[in-house]
């Protein structure tokens, strides 16, 4: 199942998708798009309990999707039915390509970088050379930076820093933007920066289960800021 939104700016876009073996049960005979309302499907949700089953339910062509929610002990059960919309645009298939830079990173490292910058500015400068990376900010209260140097740790590999550079980059972002990509970070203790110039960044967060095998992914995709002059 793969789901992809993108905010009303235009400037970023997130797409995530779980296997199959991601779901106790899982039946789809041919493919179908369904276009919902976020905020609407979340307030679906927040009927269901934390430990509930969740059963997700579509035909063809309907205008309609019910969500199904069961506790543990199979003792309660709800149903909802959330009318879908019409989407304006297609789904959008996102090509694989080589990135200039990937670098990977504990997540929550990644999270306390974005909240520690943000507290002087708007707008983070990544910029990449040889086995390091600095992200640097600049504000009205003054500037800041924080230097990463790869490094690995054969007894705490969950714990290092992959740079991987083709060449050297330095690309600035909207912070308000990696903050909220940030909140995706409990589905992985590691994510992925990627990097290329003219090209979105990518940040990206696994999704494995408990026997620690890849069940799907969580991809933002965030435009670089434009510099002064310079016309999207």
């Amino acid at each position: 199942m793969a789901l992809q939104a993108m905010d009303t700016s235009h400037v970023s876009l997130v797409a995530a998708q779980l296997k199959a073996e991601a779901f106790d049960k899982y039946r789809c005979d041919k493919p179908v798009m369904l276009g919902t309302n976020l905020p609407n499907f979340f307030k679906f949700l927040k009927c269901a309990g934390n430990d509930d089953v969740i059963t997700l339910r579509a035909s063809d062509e309907c205008d309609k999707v019910t969500l199904l929610f069961e506790d543990k002990n199979a003792t309660e059960t709800s149903e909802y039915e959330l009318k879908l919309i019409n989407l304006d645009n297609e789904y959008l298939g996102i090509p694989d390509q080589e990135y200039t830079v990937d670098i990977e990173m504990p997540s929550a490292k990644f999270v306390r970088i974005c909240r520690d910058l943000n507290q002087i500015g708007d707008n983070v400068t990544i910029s990449c050379v040889k086995e390091s990376v600095r992200f640097s900010i600049s504000g009205d209260l003054g500037t800041g930076s924080v230097n990463l140097r790869q490094t690995q740790d054969a007894d705490k590999p969950e714990e290092g820093i992959t740079i991987k550079m083709l060449e050297p980059i330095c690309l600035s972002f909207s912070l308000k933007y990696l903050i909220q990509f940030g909140k995706a970070a409990p589905l992985s203790g590691r994510m992925r920066l990627s990097l290329k110039t003219d090209a979105p960044l990518v940040v990206s967060f696994g999704i494995r289960n408990e026997e620690d095998e890849e069940i799907g992914y969580m991809r933002y995709y965030l435009a670089p800021k434009m510099d002064e002059g310079e016309t999207a």
